[in-house]
Parts: C-alpha cells; sequence; structure tokens
C-alpha cells in the first residue's frame, strides 16, 4: 500500500472513533465502578477486633518540666517527652517505662477519647523501669487491660504493640516474639532479665505501651529497641507481664518497691578473682543484726598482721546459681520480706547450706 494511502486511512480511523471535546471530557469525569469488597480474612478479623478492644485502655503520656527565666524569674512550662501508658484498674492508675516520666516535673495523661487528666506519680522502680501515676477520671473511662502470662510465651507466637510513635497516637503494630530472655540495661544500669524480644515495629513514643498476644491479653510492656538510627529496625524489647504484675501492686500499696534484703555489702568482682574464690557475691561486709548476720554469714577481712580472714562468698539462692550481686538481688526481689531462703555459701573451699529469713532493704 502506498504511503499516502496508508496514512489516510490511519487518520480515517481515527476520525471515525474520536468523541467531541465535551463528551470526551464527561466520560473521564464519571466514577470508575467499584468491585464490591470481599469478605476479611480471620487474621484481619482478629486484628481489627483486639485493636478495637483494647485501644481504649491505651494512653497517651505528656511530660513537662518547670524553666525559670534568669532575668525574670518567671517560671514556665515546656514539653519534655511523650510515652505510652496503659490502664491498670478503675481506680485511674497508669502503667508506664519510668524512663517515660524521667526528669519530668509534671504529666498529663490523655485517654482514647481524647481527654487530658494532670498526673500524679504513685511509685517508681526505675531499675525494672517500671512507673505507676494516678488520674482522677470517671471510672467508665478506665477500662483496665485484660493481663496474660508471659512464663508460657513461645518464639514465632503473634503480638501486637499499640502506642504512640512520634507522638501519633493509637497506632497498632504487629510481630511475632523472636526471641525470649534477652537482658537489657535499665537506666539506674542494672540488668533486667527475662526480656521479650518482638520484631513489631516499636519507635518513639511506644515507650511504656502494651505489648498483647493474639487474644489481646498484656503480655509485656515496651520498653526499648535496638537501632543505630533510634527508630525501629526489626528488634524491640518488652518487660514481661509476669514481672509487672509482681512489682506494679507494691508500687500502688507502698509508693515504692521495698526488696527483700540480707544486710550485706558485695566486693568488686576482680576482688573475688585476686581472693581465688568461685562466682558469686563475696561478703565485704555484714551488718549487724542483719539476716546476714543472724544466718552466721561472715565477711572477708584482716587480722592484725594485716593477713587475710576468709570469708563468705553466697554462690546460690534456694538452689539457683548466682554469678554475682546484680543475679542475687534478681533473685530475691522474687520473694517476700520475711520469707526464707536458703543461701549456698562458699569459705574457704568448703560448701555449706545456710537458711537466713529475709528483711528490709530499707
Amino acid at each position: 500500500m502506498p504511503q499516502r494511502l496508508l496514512a489516510f486511512t490511519i487518520a480515517a480511523l481515527f476520525s471515525t472513533v474520536a468523541l467531541p471535546p465535551a463528551l470526551a471530557q464527561n466520560k473521564a469525569a464519571q466514577p470508575r465502578a467499584i468491585s464490591p469488597r470481599g469478605a476479611l480474612d480471620a487474621e484481619e478479623t482478629n486484628n481489627i477486633s483486639v485493636f478495637k478492644r483494647v485501644s481504649p485502655s491505651v494512653v497517651h503520656i505528656t511530660t513537662l518540666s518547670v524553666q525559670r527565666d534568669f532575668f525574670s524569674l518567671r517560671t514556665s512550662e515546656q514539653p519534655r517527652g511523650t510515652g505510652t501508658g496503659f490502664v491498670w484498674d478503675a481506680e485511674g492508675h497508669i502503667v508506664t517505662n519510668f524512663h517515660v516520666i524521667q526528669g519530668g516535673d509534671r504529666a498529663t495523661v490523655t485517654l482514647a477519647d481524647q481527654s487530658s487528666h494532670p498526673a500524679r506519680l504513685v511509685g517508681a522502680f526505675p531499675d525494672r523501669d517500671i512507673a505507676v501515676l494516678r488520674i482522677d477520671a470517671p471510672r467508665d473511662k478506665l477500662p483496665a487491660i485484660q493481663l496474660g502470662a508471659s512464663r508460657d510465651l513461645q518464639v514465632g507466637q503473634k503480638v501486637y504493640a499499640i502506642g504512640n510513635p512520634f507522638g501519633l497516637d493509637q497506632t497498632l503494630t504487629m510481630g511475632i516474639v523472636s526471641a525470649l530472655n534477652r537482658e537489657i540495661e535499665a537506666v539506674t544500669r542494672r540488668t533486667i532479665k527475662g526480656a521479650i524480644q518482638t520484631d513489631a515495629a516499636i519507635n518513639p513514643g511506644n515507650s511504656g505501651g502494651p505489648l498483647l498476644d493474639s487474644a489481646g491479653r498484656l503480655i509485656g510492656v515496651n520498653t526499648s529497641i535496638y537501632s543505630p538510627s533510634g527508630a525501629s529496625a526489626g528488634i524491640g524489647f518488652a518487660i514481661p507481664v509476669d514481672e509487672v504484675n509482681r512489682i506494679v501492686p507494691r508500687l500502688i500499696r507502698d509508693g515504692r518497691f521495698i526488696r527483700p534484703a540480707l544486710g550485706v555489702t558485695a566486693g568488686a568482682e576482680n576482688l573475688a578473682r585476686a581472693l581465688g574464690a568461685p562466682k558469686g557475691v563475696l561478703l565485704v561486709d555484714v551488718g549487724n543484726g542483719s539476716p546476714a548476720a543472724a544466718a552466721g554469714l561472715k565477711p572477708f577481712g584482716r587480722d592484725r598482721s594485716g593477713r587475710i580472714v576468709p570469708g563468705d562468698v553466697i554462690t546460690g539462692v534456694d538452689g539457683q546459681a548466682v554469678a554475682d550481686l546484680d543475679d542475687m538481688l534478681s533473685l530475691l526481689e522474687t520473694r517476700q520480706i520475711g520469707e526464707k531462703v536458703t543461701l549456698t555459701v562458699w569459705r574457704a573451699g568448703q560448701t555449706r547450706k545456710v537458711v537466713a529469713t529475709l528483711g528490709s532493704s530499707d
């Protein structure tokens, strides 16, 4: 076909299907038909159900610091930080991380209905990064979160996190338990043992929020992330709920966590190595009238000629080995004042069992 004839044929073809400009514009402006949405699958339905049921128990926490102008001496409140918490009971107790409120002079709690309430500190246990606030709000606005258990968690089970990352309230993320029995560091440099590791996205602002199982029950309190950039990198940590449930009632009752104690002072690890002692809690002082003294424990010391007099090293509590003071304190924190414990004690190459009645750390 000659080239001119081919061009004419193509032009004629398009001219037969072209629409008038006004008609073409009206046709393009018409909305396209929307396909009906299919039914949600079981996983989606559960995600939605958990969020709707638990989000009313999750709160936003804003901390403020009071600053005084150097010249005018006027004071003003400046925002210090934000975090997440959750309703513990209908009495208005709110649980969060200690580091969320640390350094703040005042805190405000915003509930799910966006009402804000001034909060007062009930008690805190920085060694476990847990704090309890209290607000005065109607009981019907304070749905307590449902407690689960952390002792039977398994790697691979589904978890949810609800919080306020970057100040964006009521955000749901989802993941799995990626590891158990991790160790993280509290603000006091004490080790928090048994932490839950999750790959659910946790970002700044999520701290103090709940980690939930697939039934929407609390299994941990989100507390930190491992990230070079400060944003979620798929490794977050939560304090297990069994630990939280052991500490929070004491904070509500006493305003502080009173640790059961033996009344001893421990020596440094390098001292134990220098003395050829095993791993454990090497005693350098035993308080007069303390539970340790009543149990017959003796510290290391020196005689009149300066020679070292062998003392005791606590190597176990109720059959569980302790490698250092932190280990022993963690075990004693699970006991009650007045409770008896059986100590494994080493002295000069000999090991014995000693029963001691725990006293108060006050």
